[in-house]
């Protein structure tokens, strides 16, 4: 059985590597000195790219990207600095998503606020500012089959007459926080932009694999193992929530107050169970505080177990309910749902009564815990 945590290794190694379209072998990846294979593929901002559409470029840099990837990420400030150090006669940047969004698994998603569908990468076009055109081919794939990047991000740089000059990474640091030593795909595009032969043709590209289309049956297996795990409740009493709210752990925690006659925190909690499998193996919990009576125990595990609500529940056993609002949080005032973020040390940094908006708590989820490798304390 595959454990979370081998599950972030490959994800940092970039070894999740699976057969394309169920062949059996990674696509083979572009020559130098290959024509640039054609595309015709809908941006973020509802417009159809094609190769054309860039003729005017005497050097067009292809880059594939991932929203999820942490080292994607960690490269997109320096995309876009690239692109703005150019003009656009001189040179241009497209990025390309190529996985295939049912083919990346929640427990993938631990370094980011969004997914690889297209809808989010529409956000993630409106929230980093790029300022190139941001393309999806993750239905079919058919263009990163025909170039063959093999992780996340990887650069191909092509010529005026469109023929490869450059395939690999974009320099050596995959930290965004160090100065890289090396600029590989900046002074491939100097070198061409000169008339001179580019003086690295190929580096390898360090990043996340990529998502193929038969991944979708490894997301489907990691699915039924949640579904398999066991989901239990435990009474608390007035001490143990204290202690839950102080949170003298190391964790971010999300403590959600729920009941199983409460319409709003039904259409909510999938949402809860999201988030723990999505940040569940980085410094990050989920815990449930059932408000229903305590005779109802069996009725809120039933829910639980049905809802795959594989962690800390608890139902509240005292009868004086007020005495739990203001334990919780005296800005509270007793309307369920209600869900807070507390950090190590007991800071709330997020409070929300009502059904929460699942990507404004993933901003400050990943806002906490980082986007990147390099944040992991």
């Amino acid at each position: 059985m595959v454990t979370w945590m081998q599950i972030k290794i490959a994800l940092i190694a970039g070894l999740l590597l699976v057969s394309v379209q169920g062949s059996g072998a990674d696509p083979e990846i572009l020559d130098i000195g290959a024509a640039a294979p054609g595309f015709e593929l809908m941006g973020t901002d509802g417009k159809t790219y094609t190769l054309e559409n860039f003729r005017e470029a005497k050097v067009l840099t292809i880059i594939f990207l991932a929203n999820h990837c942490p080292t994607a990420q960690a490269y997109e400030e320096r995309i876009i600095k690239l692109s703005n150090d150019y003009p656009p006669d001189r040179m241009r940047i497209v990025a390309i998503s190529s996985n295939h969004p049912e083919a990346v698994c929640l427990e993938e998603l631990g370094y980011s606020d969004l997914g690889d569908t297209f809808e989010d990468m529409k956000i993630r076009t409106s929230d980093r500012g790029f300022n190139f055109p941001y393309l999806y081919d993750g239905d079919d794939q058919k263009v990163a089959l025909a170039y063959g990047p093999t992780a996340t991000p990887h650069v191909f740089i092509f010529d005026e007459e469109r023929h490869l000059r450059y395939r690999g990474r974009f320099d050596d640091m995959e930290n965004p926080y160090k100065t890289p030593v090396h600029h590989d795909a900046r002074n491939a595009i100097d070198a061409l932009l000169s008339g001179k032969p580019v003086p690295v043709e190929i580096t390898k590209a360090f990043g996340c694999s990529m998502k193929w289309l038969s991944k979708v049956e490894w997301r489907k297996k990691l699915d039924e193992e949640w579904e398999n795990k066991p989901v239990k409740v435990e009474p608390i009493g007035e001490e143990e929530v204290k202690a839950l709210v102080v949170n003298h752990g190391e964790k971010l925690r999300l403590i959600n107050l729920w009941a199983t006659w409460c319409g709003p925190c039904i259409i909510e909690f999938p949402e809860l169970v999201k988030l723990q499998r999505m940040y569940g193996q980085r410094n990050f919990e989920v815990v449930t505080i059932s408000t229903d009576d305590p005779s109802r125990e069996e009725k809120v595990w039933s829910f639980l177990e049905d809802k795959n609500a594989a962690f800390e529940n608890y139902i509240y056993e005292p009868e004086d309910k007020y005495g739990l609002i203001e334990l919780i949080d005296s800005a509270w005032q007793g309307n369920l749902p209600y869900t807070l973020l507390i950090a190590p040390g007991g800071k709330v940094i997020y409070r929300h009564d009502g059904i929460i908006d699942p990507l404004e708590v993933r901003k400050v989820i990943i806002g906490y815990l980082g986007k990147y490798f390099a944040d992991d304390k």
